[in-house]
């Protein structure tokens, strides 16, 4: 496990160290402030419940070692960033998340935003590809397309990534109990165009730990998914030297109610838990680190955002070192994604939203991301319109462009606030870690509920503090705008679930039944045992075999997860 050496070299009572300097300012100087203005509350405290002090000073970071904590960007333990020249060499992917209504609709959506500048793409899927489901299951009638794109055969996926500059645009699926199929379809789909393997760059989410604990899309019980997730790693590590095989996830996690220690915490021990996995089918550290990626969200305050990637990275490189003893430095680098925080977005006064995600996304650049995606001022309404979506672009174009804080990496390194705000987020997501261990591991911890009990904790609090007025949300508990005009929102085409039903239902139709017989039999085979599914599921789809086809065939062999609900 990572140490605390990072952490803030305070009083043994855990109070802010002795420094006479500050002392004095604050019997003095500052005394006779507050005695003619009080200050606006007792206490400042992050979302993660660190008390902020009055004053920072060089007493703060007394314990600091630069070499040690810090090091150079490109450099363990990339605090200072995971790239030597970050920014002024190349800026951030800018990629904006999109999918909806149908393949065809997506794909004009995606090449929009590609003229408009984005730099990567990113596929939301709707919710029955989610949870491995045809458009024509009765499962999935009133749900296809409505918040992300409906893909079911390979049909689809072609349509989806038609013209679409496969082999020198990144792609980011967010997909995560159905991983495995949707790689096997976006692989097929690229040879289709004459991208090699080699060439095909991009990230599937595949994070299925954070489905049990926050988000719930999950179909498999969680010891054969993680099967799926591994298989991945091993597939890529031979085949798709470019694709990143996971984005470890805290953002759903923090979309529900964790503070910004509990995402780093439960996100870091996720990767563990996936880390450990992959030792176990008997790969080597070094042979697939390198291709873990995460996904943090960034709220709206900045500075412990901020503090939270630098963070990140410090605890990540630490944990690859020294627990799994890798010794290539690209298996110690900690890369991102960030979105900025979807929950922040309110109904009212949308306008408002450009300003907080604006901040987010500010966080995010000084932060270090490697990729971002700014949510768009509608979402609270709608799924985002085109215009609103070139609008939350600009806002990632104006930062990069504009603003100056790329101009140099990591800006804001030797502030006193910022470099004790990083200490104190290590420290506690450390002792997060040390509890996860001691109930056996993370899925351990899962099974018992662990995370969920104290995310569902965190967000009580934070809703208590909102309605009672102590957590300020303006323009929904305070500076409320008495007129406001909602915009025009995006309308789904209402001919779209019928259009697509009609399109699986002619693939099957009209595919080989001998072939796909053939290949659906041999990937339940390999199921059964222990062959990575990925060849034989890539043969599935190229016979057409559906998403929901290979799902029901896989849950004939595991069985599916069902959540224990404790009372």
């Amino acid at each position: 496990m990572a140490d605390d050496r990072g952490a803030a070299q305070g009083k043994p009572n855990g109070g802010p160290p002795e420094d006479p300097g500050r002392d004095r300012w604050r019997a003095t100087t500052r005394s006779k402030a507050v005695s003619r203005s009080p200050e606006r509350q007792d206490r400042f405290l992050t979302t993660s419940g660190a008390t902020i002090q009055d004053l920072y000073t060089p007493a703060d970071i007394a314990g600091l070692d630069e070499d040690r904590d810090l090091g150079r960007p490109g450099e363990y333990p990339y605090t200072r960033g995971v790239q030597p020249t970050m920014y002024r060499g190349r800026l951030w992917t800018m990629r904006q998340y999109a999918g909806f209504s149908t393949a065809e609709d997506t794909n004009r959506r995606f090449r929009y935003l590609l003229e408009q500048g984005q730099t990567g793409l990113s596929v939301a899927f709707d919710l029955p590809t989610q949870m491995g489901y045809d458009s024509d299951a009765p499962q999935a009638e009133g749900e296809v397309g409505r918040v992300g794109v409906p893909i079911s055969s390979l049909a689809d996926m072609e349509v989806l990534l038609d013209s679409l500059p496969l082999g020198t645009v990144s792609t980011s699926m967010t997909i995560n109990a159905s991983a495995a199929v949707l790689l096997a379809m976006y692989v097929a789909a690229a040879e289709k165009q004459g991208v090699a393997r080699a060439q095909v760059s991009g990230t599937t989410q595949n994070d299925i730990l954070k489905e049990y604990v926050a988000r719930g899309t999950y179909i498999f019980p969680p010891r054969p998914s993680m099967r799926l997730v591994t298989d991945i790693f091993e597939f890529c590590s031979k085949e798709l030297p470019r694709w990143n095989t996971i984005s470890i996830s805290g953002y759903h996690m923090r979309e529900a109610g964790a503070t910004a220690a509990q995402e780093l915490a439960f996100t870091l021990a996720d990767g563990i838990a996936y880390v450990d996995a992959a030792l176990s089918r008997g790969l080597d550290i070094d042979d697939f680190a390198d291709r873990l990626s995460f996904f943090f969200a960034s709220w709206s305050e900045l500075f412990e955002e901020v503090a939270k990637f630098r963070a990140a990275r410090r605890m990540w490189a630490r944990i690859i070192k020294e627990r799994f003893k890798a010794t290539s430095t690209r298996s110690m680098a900690c890369r991102f994604h960030v979105q900025t925080a979807g929950s922040s977005l309110t109904a009212q006064s949308i306008d408002n939203n450009v300003v907080r995600t604006t901040v987010q996304a500010l966080a995010a650049v000084l932060g270090g991301a490697q990729s971002l995606h700014t949510n768009s001022r509608d979402e609270a309404l709608a799924l985002p319109s085109a215009e609103a979506a070139r609008l939350a672009l600009r806002t990632q174009q104006i930062l990069a462009y504009e603003s100056g804080v790329t101009e140099t990496p990591d800006p804001l390194a030797g502030s006193y606030y910022v470099e004790s705000l990083t200490n104190q987020l290590e420290a506690a997501a450390n002792d997060y870690l040390k509890e996860i261990e001691a109930l056996g591991g993370t899925l351990a911890a899962i099974e018992a509920g662990y995370q969920q009990r104290q995310i569902q904790e965190a967000a009580y609090q934070v809703q208590r503090a909102v309605e009672n007025g102590t957590k300020v949300v303006v323009g929904v508990n305070k500076y409320r705008d008495e007129e406001t005009a909602t915009p025009s929102l995006e309308k789904l085409d209402p001919e779209g679930e019928r259009r697509q039903i009609e399109s699986v239902q002619k693939v099957r139709a009209e595919r080989d039944p001998a072939a796909w017989a053939a290949a659906m039999d041999r990937l339940e085979v390999c199921a059964r045992g222990e062959e990575n599914l990925l060849p034989p599921m890539i043969d599935a789809v190229k016979a057409y075999a559906t998403v929901g086809e290979i799902c029901d065939r896989l849950r004939t062999v595991w069985g599916e997860h069902r959540e224990l609900i404790t009372v």
